[in-house]
């Protein structure tokens, strides 16, 4: 191995690698944008430059996997679709005969527990691109750095005439926490299978590794339940949404079709069904489900806290065990999300004596429940998972839990909620937990961030984006862009290693490759955009 590790402090903003050109004059091709194998974000574990090697692709570049491995051909194809666009070369898919490099390696190899099952390790010489992990997500992870380390007009969706270069050196990396979410909210707002998928491509590029999808709420139901049909026909038809605006809901078929894309790019898909508040779309369409018998009306605004299920009926559970069961039966991932946040008009002891009778449902289909951080007052068994949301960082309620052996997600929403404005000028999102600017994402650490809950209770991360005030897939690139990929950082890469002046750099150069893929992101002036 030539070079020497690279720390990743600010230094790792200033080192440099050979530049990802080549001579134009020799094949008629435009000077690429210089790229060194320290730009990557989230930021590797450990990096080694080689400024005296380099890998470049030619219309002979074969992509070459794990022989007799169908999970590492299937990364091989879709590394293959995703650069042949940009550089019109073939790219085939096919099995490494030795595993001498040469073109583009996947390989499946034994090394070591420290990477895990999502580490990685890139080996660039002049000979070629190998990417050596313990199992198929390590290389698909890989694979996602490979692609930031190529120039920027790889994400053109047209052929260029580019030196496709990759710089020299060695890359070993694995993620901090198991857990690295976003969440989509398509309850306030619908969001149709497309823009859904384009947010799992994005989330992909990042090593975000579970979606977490709010599919109730009190102005939508967006979620197929055969046993239950009117839930979509009236509770995702039209007039649903926050000002009546965003109907629509997943058919099971298309929703099992979200869960499948994801999982080619070893993306969970979380589902919530939010309860017992937040269920104002199910009380308004199905009468019976309220202690009083009478539905009320739907409602369109963003008022929160107001609505309950009638935690005395047994047909409540009832629906609760319909929704649940069909839900699991789509959802091949482990976890289900039960919500259980501002439930203000249910009382403590309804609250507990609800989620003492649902917990179990859940864990009768085999799923691990998920819920708002509200709901550890139930005090359920400790494989439940609370999601802290809070802006404080005192919470004795979660820091008992912690200590009676729960798992946290962290997700402040005074740092991670892509909802919030960035500042009192931007045109969408909301503003009640603060102003959120790029920094203020990037610059916490969840191992301490809550008194009392160390790093080992974090499970991981993720950052939810709500819909009230989104409407297409430009809006939540826009709110979500760039943060999210400071969340993913914090996700990722280890806490000593991360560094704001090193981050802002790396992020400046994700521009041009946002632009060619049509991103439509907030340019932060706390950011050194690259042209």
């Amino acid at each position: 191995m030539t070079g020497v590790a690279v720390v990743l402090t600010t230094a790792l903003a200033m080192t440099t690698a050979t530049s990802a050109t080549a001579d134009p004059s020799s094949t008629g091709a435009a000077t690429s944008a210089e790229t060194a194998l320290t730009d990557v974000v989230p930021a590797p574990v450990e990096v080694f430059p080689d400024a005296e090697a380099e890998y470049r692709l030619t219309p002979w570049t074969p992509i070459r996997t794990e022989p007799r491995s169908a999970e590492a051909h299937k990364v091989g194809l879709l590394l293959a679709e995703s650069l042949r666009p940009a550089t019109g070369y073939p790219l085939p898919v096919v099995p490494a005969r030795s595993h001498k490099p040469s073109g583009i390696s996947l390989l499946l190899d034994n090394v070591g527990d420290t990477l895990g099952r999502e580490g990685y390790r890139i080996e660039v010489t002049d000979d070629g691109v190998t990417i050596r992990a313990n199992t198929a997500a390590g290389l698909f992870a890989g694979t996602q750095t490979l692609r930031q380390l190529l120039p920027p007009d790889i994400e053109a969706n047209a052929r260029r005439t580019t030196a496709w270069t990759v710089p020299g050196g060695t890359i070993i990396d694995h993620p901090r926490f198991a857990y690295r979410g976003a969440m989509l909210d398509i309850a306030r707002h619908f969001h149709t299978p497309d823009e859904i998928k384009s947010y799992i491509d994005e989330l992909a590029r990042f090593k975000i590794n579970h979606l977490h999808l709010h599919l109730t709420d009190d102005q939508g139901w967006r979620i197929e339940i055969e046993s239950w049909p009117r839930l979509t026909t009236v509770g995702g038809g039209p007039g649903t949404g926050v000002d009546g605006v965003g109907a629509g809901f997943l058919t099971k078929e298309q929703y099992s079709d979200i869960v499948a894309y994801a999982a080619d790019r070893y993306i969970t898909v979380v589902p919530e069904i939010d309860m017992p508040g937040h269920t104002n779309s199910a009380l308004s369409t199905y009468a019976e489900l309220n202690c009083d018998g009478i539905a009320p009306p739907p409602r369109t605004d963003m008022a929160v806290g107001y609505s309950s299920l009638c935690i005395g009926k047994e047909i409540t559970y009832e629906f609760v065990e319909d929704v649940i069961r069909e839900v699991s039966e789509l959802t091949p991932g482990p976890y289900l999300h039960i919500g259980g946040d501002e439930a203000h008009v249910t009382t403590p002891e309804d609250y507990r004596l609800f989620m003492r009778r649902v917990l179990p449902i859940v864990e009768k289909y085999g799923k691990r429940p998920f819920g708002w951080n509200e709901i550890v007052r139930a005090e359920p068994a400790t494989a439940t998972v609370a999601q802290y949301w809070g802006t404080s960082t005192d919470n004795a309620e979660l820091a008992d839990a912690v200590a009676r052996g729960h798992r946290v997600i962290m997700s402040p929403a005074n740092k991670t909620y892509l909802d919030m404005k960035y500042n009192p000028d931007t045109p969408l999102g909301l503003s009640w937990a603060g102003y959120i600017e790029v920094r203020d994402s990037y610059e916490w650490n969840p191992g301490d961030h809550v008194t009392g809950v160390g790093e080992d209770a974090v499970l991981g991360v993720e950052a939810p984006l709500w819909s009230e005030t989104l409407r297409s897939s430009d809006h939540i690139e826009y709110m979500a862009f760039p943060r999210l990929a400071a969340v993913a950082e914090l996700a990722w890469s280890p806490q000593e290693a991360r560094d704001w002046t090193a981050f802002r750099e790396r992020l400046g150069k994700q521009a041009p490759r946002w632009e060619e893929r049509g991103i439509d992101f907030y340019r932060s002036p706390e950011v050194p955009w690259q042209d």
